[in-house]
């Protein structure tokens, strides 16, 4: 389908009658001209400073690993951890998790933060848990800075890890999904990148965060178009099952794809991403409600709702997930507390009075 490609096309022309109304709507841009914080507080949401960077949502067992490794450097409830941890998705999401802790202590602490997943993998060699999130971690060490003299040999380790994690364990899809993120990094060609996830689709045709982890090598930000990302997640959504998040993919490819300045009025509004958001909305609401990806959908949901005004319906999912903000969009902002913040207290706002709204962002 080429319907992003008409959509920026009109975005782009409507420009040059709207020069005036420009206005960033872009989550990073997000700047409120007073305490969000404040608003927040009266609805009964956490302030600010107690927002979590690191979980798109609650995982109090997760979180417990990741504050007993980084306090006491003990590597060990994590792999505890990992080893009863046999859901696909959520494997995907704690491996995610346990790796970006580790990358953070490591930028906060050069040579010495994340000390504790060294010793996991020196201690435990044949963890395959440990193997999984050290492929992780090597994977988002590269990613950090693709200017690196050291990121093709980053990512060349992290492909050798993959294939020790997928040794250890067989069955677990997760070491092939993070091999998908070396194959982004790396840039392999599409024929190459089909093959890996042909192997994943093989063991979990509807991983939610496989296709998510898929997406981004189609999208025009690295090796793909607008058209093929677009493609790839109508193909995923047409053949998903009820109960599957995979019906929210396609609204994920329009936000891949959106300008960062937006000058068009009504374009969050538009048929176009209407209808992602409605599809988005089914999903949520057949999925089950303990589904581990469930709230990386709500957080796109919130960011797309407020946009388009449609206040309430982002306040519903803001109640679902406040106090959690490590997903996108805020993740891509400078300051992610500050633009989730932003938004919220837009929907707040504008679930009051419309026009107070615009005054948050």
């Amino acid at each position: 389908m080429e319907f992003l490609l008409i959509l920026l096309a009109v975005a782009a022309i409507c420009g040059v009658l709207a020069g005036p109304a420009l206005r960033r709507r872009r989550a990073g841009a997000a700047g409120p001209a007073a305490d969000p914080g404040a608003v927040a507080a009266s609805y009964g949401f956490l302030p600010p400073e107690q927002l979590d960077v690191r979980l798109p949502g609650p995982d109090p067992e997760l979180l417990s690993a990741v504050e007993e490794a980084r306090r006491t450097q003990d590597w060990k409830p994590a792999a505890e951890l990992l080893s009863r941890t046999h859901d696909p998705e959520q494997r995907w999401q704690r491996v995610q998790t346990l790796a970006g802790a580790a990358v953070r202590e490591l930028a906060e602490a050069p040579g010495t933060g994340g000390l504790w997943l060294r010793h996991w993998r020196v201690v435990a060699p044949e963890d395959a848990g440990g193997a999984a999130v050290q492929a992780e971690f090597l994977v988002q060490q590269a990613l950090r800075d693709p200017s690196s003299q050291d990121y093709r040999m980053i990512l060349e380790e992290a492909r050798a890890v993959c294939a020790e994690a997928a040794r250890l364990a067989p069955e677990d899809v997760v070491p092939l999904i993070v091999e998908l993120g070396v194959a982004r990094g790396a840039g392999v060609g599409e024929a190459e990148f089909q093959s890996v996830w042909e192997r994943v689709v093989s063991r979990a045709p509807g991983h939610m965060g496989a296709h998510l982890s898929a997406l981004r090598y189609w999208s025009a930000k690295w090796h793909g178009s607008r058209e093929q990302a677009d493609a790839f997640a109508q193909r995923a959504a047409a053949g998903a099952p009820k109960g599957s998040l995979l019906p929210a993919l396609p609204l994920f490819a329009v936000h891949d794809h959106l300008p960062d300045v937006n000058v068009v009025q009504g374009l969050y509004r538009s048929e176009v991403i209407t209808r992602a958001i409605e599809a988005a909305q089914y999903a949520v609401l057949h999925a089950p409600s303990d589904h581990p990806v469930l709230p990386h959908v709500r957080h796109l949901l919130v960011w797309f709702l407020v946009n388009a005004e449609r206040y309430p319906e982002a306040v519903e999912q803001l109640r679902r997930v406040d106090g959690h903000i490590g997903a996108v969009p805020w993740s891509y902002a400078a300051d992610p507390v500050a633009a989730y913040a932003a938004y919220r207290a837009a929907a707040m706002a504008g679930g009051e009075s419309p026009g107070a709204a615009n005054r948050w962002l």
